[in-house]
């Protein structure tokens, strides 16, 4: 068995298309959507997060506000920004690029972010929604996941899902979301015991542990789908993810590639959820 790749750069750049044509629409109406994009310090491999986020805007037809600031800036002149771009009828939606300086409570910035602008869909508010079944938003990896699952016609009610991380970003959310389409969910952390066999189990694998190659080929399940979101650059310099794709594709039926697959994804979604913002502002209704 060698497993097909689930192109997740083809179905990105398909959603982007499909997001241009409704933002089109709507722009015609008045109504032209605006992400703001802040970053702060000089972190590489954010500044390139952030330059595909403003290279998505451009093409669907955002409007970017972009916000670089030093890796100096104060905690409270972040947050004063962050209540700027809250009350600024214009953005639709607010990025904050994580990881923040040291000197910066993340989760504080985070919390400050206007709910109904959190297109992220890491705020709490956000978040339990989605648990309760009526999202606002839903986190844009997780949801990229979901999407790549859907395009590849995987049926996932009975199945027996594995989720390898339990991030508040990617892990969690991605256990809520697997459960609600009817999958049987494990959801996996440095703790549980026997993991590799707790894998070996999993109809549908999503990898989000960040540790370069750290599942093995033979972890996989014969005819298993495996979704790879880990982003690890080792010391030789190439982008890998948290399976060993080679070896796990020969039991695999289905794997993303690192990269292009759900790298793209992540983007796209995020423009999504934008593009919804957005719509419920030409509403009248940002809720």
């Amino acid at each position: 068995m060698v497993a097909r790749l689930l192109d997740g750069k083809g179905l990105a750049a398909r959603i982007r298309a499909g997001l241009k044509v409704e933002t089109d629409e709507l722009t015609l109406s008045g109504f032209q959507p605006g992400l703001a994009v802040v970053l702060v310090g000089d972190d590489p491999a954010s500044h390139v997060y952030v330059a595909n986020k403003t290279k998505a805007c451009a093409e669907i037809g955002f409007r970017a506000f972009d916000h670089h600031l030093p890796a100096v800036t104060t905690e409270v002149d972040l947050l004063a920004l962050v209540d700027d771009l809250n009350k600024n009828p214009a953005v639709d939606g607010i990025l904050v690029q994580l990881p923040l300086p040291s000197h910066i409570d993340s989760r504080k910035v985070l919390l400050a972010i206007d709910p109904r602008k959190d297109v992220d869909g890491f705020h709490p508010d956000n978040l339990g929604r989605m648990l309760m079944g009526e999202p606002r938003f839903v986190p844009c990896t997780p949801a990229g996941v979901m999407r790549l699952l859907a395009d590849d016609g995987v049926n996932l009610e009975g199945k027996h899902a594995v989720v390898l991380g339990r991030s508040n970003i990617v892990g969690k959310p991605a256990a809520v979301l697997l459960s609600a389409a009817n999958a049987t969910v494990t959801l996996c952390h440095s703790k549980t015991l026997n993991l590799a066999d707790v894998v070996r189990q999993a109809d549908v694998l999503v990898a989000a542990i960040g540790r370069a190659k750290f599942v093995k080929g033979d972890w996989i399940k014969p005819g298993a789908v495996v979704i790879d979101v880990g982003m690890n650059r080792p010391s030789e310099g190439k982008l890998c993810g948290d399976v060993d794709t080679e070896a796990a594709s020969i039991n695999a039926a289905a794997i993303t590639p690192v990269p292009g697959g759900v790298g793209p994804m992540t983007i796209a979604l995020l423009m999504e959820n934008t593009l919804i913002s957005a719509r419920r502002r030409a509403r009248g209704q940002r809720d």
